[in-house]
């Protein structure tokens, strides 16, 4: 029997979010990225969602496509899947959302698609009814609103903010998201955008007092959930605090990834994790609002790798430091994530599964090349592109060679991000979907039925820690 629907929307006061009694309420959740918003590392395509659907409807057909992505996103979060969340004691939900469901970019006059509703009910009253709360999180933006895979845009830049069209379109569309679940008490709130990477510093502050006075209009109730700048990490812009709003960072931790140090639990790296954390929540600290960690969380290795139970025990460690820091300050959090294929998920799809047995030499094959961003180990390439980077050192002076935005990437990072994870996955999208080539329907619904939760291994390790900081609330 599902629970009572809360009676009031949850609102800020203060430092906290309280119910309709004033009582503070502190969201412990994870999200459910690679769902309704895939992700190349997550679901184990290269670069971008829509480059990989176009690859997969070309050898597929209409049919066939249809078919598949249908089952996999009816498969990837059901109602079992929301009662294993309540299971564990967590009581928040975000559910990242690609525009493409709500919007069609060749035919703008179509205006929203209800099909984009009609998925994102389903997620919302399977949470519902387990009494979890969900939060509303758009992850892609026409053009890009940062320069990462996960905007989906295909480039390298953040075009959103350049095209007022794109801004009118994503504002519209919030309203008629705001305007639907307005009232709807089991929503937590509205994460209007997803890791905003805004070059000037001074787009982002319009467009959120913007689609703030749109959304109030239609909902003027629901909370919003407001992601920092530079991918969540930097406040330094932010003039002044919205009504009704959580200040929102991502605090992944360098110790969680393969490129960063190992984590030992010195009393070092301690004090690293949290001045990391400070610098990011000084914003909110000085303007007394509460703070939403939306993402954070390490990587965990593959059995395949040398060490692993060691590196994933550590890993297992510093998160169980991140959460102690967040339990000091009564901070609402998301980790990221729920499922996956067994890179950094509560739960994953089994190595015996059709379609990880199905993809195994091009799931080695991409990690060996380190075309993903997300936690690689480049060693086996790396000898590839250091004299690409040594070439741009040597041509471009040292007062402009870290001058493109977000600066904290360095050169390294952009030109990562134009060879490999851009060029290169795009090419190696037909080659993915090439395994897909004359599959029967029966086949692709095995295949995508590999992400049902009876049919995936849980991650016991990584959920025992989020239980026991749940019981802990």
């Amino acid at each position: 029997m599902a629970p009572p629907a809360p009676k009031a929307c949850l609102r800020v006061e203060g430092t906290a979010i309280v119910d309709a009694d004033g009582k503070p309420v502190i969201l412990k959740g994870a999200a459910t990225g690679g769902h309704t918003n895939m992700e190349n590392f997550i679901t184990g395509y290269p670069g971008h969602e829509s480059e990989m659907r176009k690859a997969m409807l070309e050898v597929l057909g209409r049919e066939k496509y249809d078919h598949f992505f249908n089952k996999f996103l009816e498969y990837f979060f059901t109602p079992s899947d929301a009662d294993f969340f309540a299971s564990l004691g967590l009581n928040c939900v975000r559910v990242p959302l690609n525009y493409r469901h709500f919007l069609d970019d060749l035919n703008p006059e179509k205006g929203i698609n209800p099909a984009g509703f009609k998925l994102l009910d389903g997620i919302i009253d399977s949470c519902s009814a387990a009494g979890l709360y969900t939060i509303i999180d758009m992850h892609t933006f026409p053009g890009g609103q940062n320069q990462g895979w996960h905007s989906d845009s295909g480039i390298h830049k953040a075009l959103f903010w350049d095209f007022k069209v794109f801004q009118d379109a994503m504002t519209d569309l919030w309203v008629e998201i705001a305007r639907r679940y307005k009232g709807n008490t089991w929503v937590a709130g509205y994460n209007p955008m997803n890791e905003p990477a805004d070059p000037d510093h001074v787009n982002l502050q319009s467009w959120y007092k913007r689609v703030e006075k749109a959304i109030r209009e239609v909902d003027p109730d629901h909370i919003l959930f407001l992601d920092g700048n530079t991918y969540a990490m930097d406040f330094s812009g932010f003039d002044e605090v919205l009504p009704n709003c959580v200040y929102a960072i991502h605090d992944y931790a360098s110790f969680g990834f393969p490129a960063g140090e190992r984590y030992k639990g010195t009393d070092e790296q301690k004090r690293q994790l949290r001045k990391v954390y400070e610098r990011k929540v000084e914003f909110m600290k000085e303007k007394g609002v509460p703070i939403w960690n939306g993402e954070f969380g390490p990587v965990y290795s593959s059995p395949e790798d040398p060490d692993h139970e060691a590196i994933n025990q550590e890993r297992y460690n510093l998160l169980g430091e991140q959460l102690s820091i967040y339990k000091a300050d009564k901070i609402s959090w998301s980790i990221w994530l729920y499922k996956d294929i067994g890179f950094q998920g509560m739960v994953h799809a089994s190595p015996d599964s059709p379609y990880i047995k199905l993809l195994k030499p091009f799931l080695e094959k991409k990690k060996r090349l380190g075309v993903d961003k997300w936690g690689r180990d480049d060693t086996h390439v790396r000898h590839i592109y250091e004299p690409v980077i040594q070439h741009f050192k040597d041509s471009i002076p040292p007062e402009f060679i870290n001058r493109r935005y977000p600066q904290v990437w360095k050169i390294e990072g952009h030109i990562h991000r134009v060879i490999r994870e851009t060029l290169m996955s795009e090419i190696l999208c037909w080659e993915y979907a090439s395994y897909f080539k004359d599959r029967s329907l029966e086949e692709l619904d095995e295949l995508a039925a590999s992400f049902k939760l009876e049919n995936c291994v849980r991650r016991e390790g990584l959920n025992e820690i989020l239980r026991k900081d749940a019981a802990e609330s």
